[in-house]
């Protein structure tokens, strides 16, 4: 274990370990390692070898987390571990170095040697365990006015351990708790002290909420129409709907469904979001009622029927000019008309009989005389 510039930030649980075979013996000097993400750790053991194994017939010693083929994999070699691990051994010790721990890194951490005889191993197991957390703020409410917020880890760190508060990102005190007025929108955060990335989630009262509404604001009586609420905070808001004017709640929750919708439930509605820093109101929603089902299906009919009527009329204006343009029909000649001209009487010697008594005319009236067949 090894301490990092302003303060310890990793508990060990100082008990040794001893896995020993044929003379092998590799002694962990703790059985589990919790460090807060982002810090250093150091996990390390003592090495015994068995009789006529000197230090020297060592070919390779490393630690691992997995194995491949059932092989163990060298750390050094494993990617997520790229330019975070390092060892420093002798003949009788080793220990690993892990910087700026992710919570990935989890995981049970053993040591194994090989000898210079094919197939001659020794693996120290079980290892040793890491467990790797971040930084939690927990609220606590000191009085009406005030809240407290504590810097929390499932570690146990070291008494050294320091803690830095940021308020929208910038340090305003060092301590493990932070007073501040309740009701704040502001952004509050703590780290531990040091160079690493151990930055807990910021905590912060709900901003405005927006809501929204489905399937529509104007509402036919009877159906359903359901309003939801949504802000940004943390921890987490709980939601409470009211009807404007009114001081009881209509619902509580995220979402707000009324059914079977009247007349009597128009009206302007907004959610309160609420958590331990505070509460924020929405603007208001207004929901109306378009009128009754039954009543919006005849109006509709008579839209339609109206517009029906008036295509068939445009349709038809057209057809009925065309009829009244068109000139008259007369009377069709007979096929085997045969019309003899009466213009000159006097160049018809003897006349026809018959024409005398009818205007000297033909039978038709018209100077012509129709022969037709029998």
């Amino acid at each position: 274990m090894s301490p990092s510039a302003g303060g310890l930030v990793v508990f060990l649980l100082s008990v040794q370990v001893i896995q020993s075979q044929d003379g092998w013996r590799v002694n962990y000097h703790q059985t589990d390692v919790c460090a807060v993400k982002g810090s250093t750790v150091d996990i390390s053991c003592d090495i015994t070898y068995p009789p006529g194994i000197d230090p020297s017939d060592i070919k390779d010693r490393f630690w691992f987390t997995k194995e491949k083929d059932g092989e163990p994999v060298d750390l050094r070699t494993d990617s997520e571990y790229s330019g975070r691990v390092k060892y420093g051994c002798n003949s009788v010790s080793c220990y690993l170095t892990i910087t700026y721990v992710r919570e990935s890194d989890s995981a049970e951490y053993k040591f194994t040697l090989m000898t210079n005889k094919p197939g001659e191993k020794y693996t120290g197991s079980p290892g040793v365990t890491l467990s790797v957390t971040g930084l939690q703020v927990q609220v606590r409410r000191s009085d009406s006015t005030w809240l407290e917020l504590t810097c929390h880890s499932s570690c146990v760190l070291s008494g050294r351990a320091e803690y830095v508060w940021s308020k929208n990102g910038e340090i305003i005190k060092t301590g493990s708790s932070l007073l501040v007025s309740s009701g704040s929108t502001d952004r509050y955060s703590c780290n531990l002290r040091g160079p690493w990335d151990n930055g807990s989630p910021a905590v912060y009262g709900p901003q405005r909420p927006s809501v929204s509404v489905s399937p529509s604001a104007e509402m036919l009586e009877g159906d359903s129409v359901t309003l939801t609420c949504s802000a940004d905070a943390n921890p987490a808001a709980n939601y409470t709907w009211y009807k404007e004017h009114e001081d009881s709640p209509r619902a509580s929750g995220q979402n707000f469904t009324i059914t079977d919708f009247t007349a009597e439930h128009s009206g302007n509605y907004y959610c309160e979001a609420q958590n331990e820093m505070g509460r924020s109101n929405s603007t208001l929603l207004r929901i109306t009622s378009s009128g009754k089902r039954g009543s919006t299906w005849s109006t509709t009919a008579i839209i339609v029927i109206s517009v029906l009527l008036l295509i068939i009329i445009i349709l038809a204006v057209p057809y009925i000019k065309r009829r009244r343009m068109s000139p008259e029909r007369t009377e069709p000649r007979p096929e085997n008309d045969i019309q003899i001209p009466l213009d000159n009487e006097e160049n018809q010697p003897g006349g026809i009989e018959g024409s005398e008594g009818r205007g000297g005319r033909g039978e038709n009236g018209d100077g012509a005389v129709h022969m037709y067949p029998l």
